[in-house]
């Protein structure tokens, strides 16, 4: 009897199990576990967090218009560093990274009006079998104080955002020692507090290159657990996640208004993905999927990734300091203001890393996600979902597929069954109007993909 990553009733294996035993089902089930992925969660270190932590803060600013040319200060300082230390991961595997820049130049914005050559460091570990599927974990780069034109000032940014600067770094270093299927993206992005130019410059350059990016893992803030509410939560990150896609047409959306997914986008199943995985993998670390993609009002890096139709979260503390954010460094009636090293915990950083690179190692080693799932049923008993087998080499790994559905209000996938290697399947006296439904795939080794949701509205 085979139990999913995703929950499922015993009731409903079990029955689906005494099935297998037909000649149609003659086929061994894939695990329901990838060993390896609990050592994958464990495997970042504090101690390599801090101390590259503090090296990024060490060099005094990162803003997107400050230094660029001196060796110890400044965001051109910073850049070369990331730029040394993915090199350094590369060459203790073997040359298995691509490290590069990609830039493009910015001027005549608010926040950058002169012209600026806004810089990205990337690092591209090739998938074996589907090389031009990714998934892609990022950090900020930059920094910045009170003026967001003030280049010059000390602007540390220890927690915003050089926490997820190296969380992406020590990713790598953890992930470098193993092949997987698909191809994973560590990206340093520049801009962001200027207005997400480096994201946008980079989403660009995927959607050129013809990118299969299945999703975006954006960390920003992942090191402070003391908030200025005053609760202090070492075991809670929250993921952030659009609930219906930015490049929906007027048609799509028409579709969506009868048939459902305005809470099952890509993202949105990203999300759940995260948090399923959390559950299974993770030792005393929670995730607070919220329902918005970011922050009431507020911004960041995988917007511009969702803006061209790449599914991407947020992964960040759950109580902020704004204290410690865009603040000057100063003090002010016994009041400590700015980003330093003060308020970084590293141990914290290193589960929230770890639940990245989990998820990195999930998508990159599962099958394709599956295409054109449809679902049919209306008027009947029964429902039955479709989608297409994938060709080639890239679906050389794959097992099958596993069928979920939910009640409408639930948050999560409740139901689920192994259904095999075929292209469709019809869940008997299941009501299509009563639930949702979704279809992910599974690697011979027990790698699973996100749930994807029926017609536009969960399409990857």
């Amino acid at each position: 009897m085979a139990i999913s990553l995703f929950k499922t009733t015993f009731g409903a294996t079990a029955m689906f199990a005494l099935s297998m035993s037909g000649s149609a089902f003659a086929q061994k089930v894939p695990p329901s576990e990838v060993l390896d992925l609990y050592e994958i969660a464990n495997a970042p270190s504090p101690d390599r967090l801090q101390a590259d932590i503090q090296t990024l803060s060490d060099f005094g600013t990162r803003h997107t218009l400050s230094e660029t040319e001196s060796d110890v200060r400044g965001i051109g300082a910073a850049r070369r560093w990331i730029f040394e230390e993915f090199k350094k991961i590369s060459k203790e595997c073997g040359g298995c990274l691509e490290v590069m820049y990609v830039s493009d130049y910015v001027e005549g914005e608010t926040r950058i009006p002169e012209r600026t050559e806004v810089v990205n460091v990337i690092a591209i570990q090739r998938g074996k079998l589907d090389p031009n599927r990714y998934v892609m974990m990022s950090g900020d780069i930059d920094s910045r104080v009170t003026d967001p034109l003030n280049g010059t000032d000390d602007s540390p940014g220890s927690n915003d955002n050089a926490s997820g600067m190296a969380g992406t770094i020590e990713a790598a270093r953890v992930l470098s020692k193993r092949q997987f299927a698909g191809s994973i993206i560590y990206a340093g992005l520049s801009g962001e507090e200027q207005g997400l130019f480096g994201g946008k410059i980079f989403a660009a350059h995927a959607k050129k290159e013809g990118w299969n990016l299945e999703a975006v893992l954006n960390n920003d803030m992942i090191s402070n657990i003391a908030g200025i509410d005053g609760v202090i939560d070492n075991s809670t990150v929250r993921v952030f996640s659009e609930g219906t896609r930015a490049v929906e047409t007027e048609e799509e959306a028409r579709i969506r208004r009868f048939t459902g997914g305005e809470v099952d986008s890509a993202s949105r199943n990203v999300a759940r993905y995260i948090d399923q995985l959390s559950d299974q993998y993770m030792t005393n670390l929670d995730v607070m999927m919220v329902y918005r993609l970011d922050r009431y009002r507020r911004g960041g890096h995988h917007r511009p990734f969702n803006q061209e139709g790449f599914p991407g979260v947020r992964l960040m503390e759950v109580h902020e300091h704004y204290d410690r954010q865009h603040q000057d460094l100063r003090v002010e009636d016994g009041r400590v203001y700015g980003d330093t090293m003060e308020g970084v915990d590293s141990v914290y950083a290193a589960k929230v890393t770890g639940l990245n690179a989990i998820t990195l190692a999930s998508m990159a080693g599962a099958p394709p996600i599956p295409a054109d799932v449809e679902a049919e049923g209306a008027v009947s008993p029964s429902t039955t979902l479709k989608w297409t087998l994938p060709k080639g080499k890239a679906a050389r790994n794959l097992a099958g597929y596993r069928v979920h559905w939910r009640l409408t209000t639930a948050p999560q996938w409740t139901y689920s069954r192994y259904v095999g290697k075929v292209d469709s399947y019809t869940l008997e006296n299941i009501v299509i109007d009563n639930y949702f439904f979704g279809v992910s795939a599974v690697s011979k080794d027990g790698y699973e993909t996100p749930v994807v949701f029926p017609g536009p509205a969960g399409r990857f």
